[in-house]
């Protein structure tokens, strides 16, 4: 009886949790459960924004990837090439044998995903000096203004407002202003 290792596997990109779930199917379906213990997908958490609201969404940390835990013995690495959306093992030689994963990098690979899990990214600041905005939110709600400064730490914006034929700096978060 040969060990569990970790293999990486090229899928078509978009497919992943497909191809997850086939593979756990079908090794339940032959009574392979044994044999090929995870699949995963290492995910990372990003925020994108969406209707000026943080919308978290996760993503596939390497697109068209899965990790798999499996003893890669009998029909297994067969049956796996043959589903719907998966492209081959990674492996030294085009159409060679799968090459198991070393455990530094698996542990780095498993360790990223908790990581990853924990640490939403946030995405770039969606705004730039001299870029004009309305402010949708707080008591200037409905002025139009002009970008100034950008505080990435903070996630906020200095925006300059004409208020009585007066410009007027005002720090807002991103939340508040949209793009004209």
């Amino acid at each position: 009886m040969s060990e569990l290792k970790w293999y990486v596997l090229k899928s078509i990109s978009g497919q992943e949790n497909k191809v997850k779930t086939y593979i756990e199917n079908e090794m339940k379906h032959y009574g392979f459960e044994d044999s090929v213990t995870q699949v995963v997908i290492p995910m990372e958490k990003v925020i994108q924004i969406k209707n000026g609201k943080k919308v978290p969404k996760e993503r596939p940390y390497y697109p068209g990837y899965l990790m798999i835990e499996a003893n890669l013995v009998g029909e297994i690495p067969h049956i796996i090439k043959n589903i719907p959306g998966v492209i081959s093992f990674l492996s030294a030689t085009k159409g060679g044998d799968p090459v198991p994963m070393r455990k530094s990098e698996v542990n780095r690979m498993l360790g990223r995903m908790d990581e990853l899990s924990e640490f939403a990214v946030d995405a770039a600041i969606p705004f730039v000096i001299g870029e004009s905005v309305k402010v949708i939110d707080g008591p200037f709600n409905g002025f139009n203004g002009t970008v100034e400064k950008l505080f990435e730490d903070k996630k906020k914006i200095e925006v300059s407002v004409m208020i009585f034929g007066r410009k007027t700096p005002m720090e807002l978060s991103f939340m508040q202003v949209e793009k004209v």
